[in-house]
């Protein structure tokens, strides 16, 4: 019999966190905030674009930009979601040692990203570019700093996650906040690549 209320009872609290749609309300939020943050970007994306040639005499983005070593830093972050599917397969299979690897190899890739910007700011800022420099420098700092502090709080999301599960806290029958946080990423990882389109391999005409 208790065994039979236990059910009843996690049955209904299924079905509370259900929405008509058959998904969560918890993933629900994440879909409605996913929405407007792809609006929020692609209004910093537009305004860049607008911009981007006001360089008032300083470095041009030609003038600064290194293709090569920004296409790592996309494929590292790339990379992190491959290991994010992982880490989601892993747990799925009831394996949470793996688990918690590829969430914390998805966080590193993740902070290998952030120090990769880092140094592509410090070296623009040594050229001259700066957040104060001209429309082109704010437009530009601003649109990939905020894409930058996206990616932080993914970081930070993720070790709360790997340190959950090692308490114990995330077996494989509760994989929603996992599912969710991978969404949250994935979008992140997609609007990088929109970003280094847009930003970098756009040809500059001035």
């Amino acid at each position: 019999m208790s065994d039979l209320s236990q059910a009843s009872q996690t049955a209904h609290i299924e079905e509370a966190h259900a929405t008509t749609t058959g998904i969560s309300h918890n993933k629900l939020l994440m879909w409605a905030f996913l929405g407007s943050d792809c609006m929020f970007f692609g209004s910093l994306i537009m305004t860049f674009m607008v911009y981007r040639g006001k360089a008032a005499g300083g470095p041009r983005p030609q003038d600064i930009w290194d293709i090569p070593y920004t296409s790592i830093s996309a494929a590292v972050l790339l990379l992190s979601s491959l290991a994010i599917v992982l880490a989601l397969t892993y747990l799925q299979r009831g394996n949470e040692r793996a688990f918690r690897i590829w969430l914390l190899a998805t966080a590193a890739l993740g902070l290998l990203f952030l120090g990769g910007q880092y140094y592509e700011f410090t070296t623009f800022y040594h050229e001259g570019l700066t957040l104060h420099s001209s429309l082109f420098g704010t437009t530009f700092f601003v649109l990939t700093g905020f894409h930058g502090t996206h990616v932080g709080i993914g970081v930070i999301w993720l070790l709360s996650l790997a340190w959950m599960s090692k308490r114990g806290k995330i077996p494989a029958s509760r994989a929603e906040m996992p599912e969710i946080v991978a969404l949250y990423w994935h979008f992140v990882d997609i609007v990088w690549i929109i970003i280094f389109a847009v930003v970098y391999l756009i040809p500059y005409k001035p």
